[in-house]
């Protein structure tokens, strides 16, 4: 890719700067199998699951998306529910309360290439902004000691105050790319969720990059990836 053809960079944070998508993963896995033991539910959750029905999404949707793959009813429960509510609502908030756990007592580090590209844009002046469907974008990027890169961040907390709809709409995107006062068609979309690249594809942004820390390059590309790399550093 030709960087002169871009103006601004949008980053997916869990799994594209952080890999606090292993932490996301441990927490979404702690919490449903607790859940579902607690049903007397046999059927495991699987790392398929968190790919198919939660990688990307908004947490609330990612437990309806997932109890709805079970034939599960659950009541919509209000935000405030406590981690040991039955909702949908209490049920993010369990699976919140796991993140931070883990977060506070293993730490995360970014990974290397996506530091060395961030630095490597830093010079060429590109515009960037985290646009991430987690509420918790903020405390990790000071926890990877990233934040002063991203003076926009698109965050969950952010997507619900101002309406915006969640991944895999565009519309969390499109905010950070006029926040940066950049046209879209100018502007590269950075994910390694199969929602988030939908976003990108959907929002005819510049440039759709799928970084693929799992789910597969066939499956970033069929959902609207126009290239797929294993690590940022590749392009630097």
């Amino acid at each position: 890719m030709d960087w002169n053809d871009y103006d601004a960079a949008l980053f997916d944070l869990d799994g594209v700067i952080t890999p606090t998508a292993e932490v996301h993963m441990r927490a979404w896995a702690q919490m449903f199998g607790d859940f579902l033991k607690e049903r007397g539910i046999a059927e495991p959750y699987t790392d398929d699951d968190y790919y198919t029905y939660v990688d990307g999404k908004p947490r609330y949707e990612g437990v309806r998306s997932f109890l709805a793959s079970r034939e599960i009813e659950l009541p919509e429960g209000d935000p405030n529910d406590p981690p040991s509510s039955a909702s949908v609502a209490g049920l993010g908030n369990r699976k919140n309360a796991d993140f931070e756990q883990i977060l506070e007592t293993d730490g995360v580090d970014p990974y290397p290439g996506s530091v060395a590209l961030v630095n490597a844009l830093v010079e060429r002046g590109t515009k960037m902004a985290i646009v991430s469907s987690s509420r918790n974008a903020k405390p990790v990027l000071r926890a990877a000691m990233m934040i002063d890169f991203f003076p926009v961040i698109v965050d969950g907390s952010v997507a619900a105050e101002r309406g915006l709809a969640g991944k895999p709409q565009p519309d969390t995107f499109l905010d950070a790319a006029e926040q940066l006062g950049v046209p879209k068609e100018r502007a590269v979309v950075f994910e390694d969720a199969l929602s988030g690249v939908a976003a990108g594809h959907a929002g005819d942004f510049g440039l759709v990059v799928g970084v693929d820390r799992g789910v597969g390059p066939d499956k970033l590309l069929d959902h609207g990836a126009d290239v797929v790399v294993q690590d940022l550093g590749e392009l630097v």
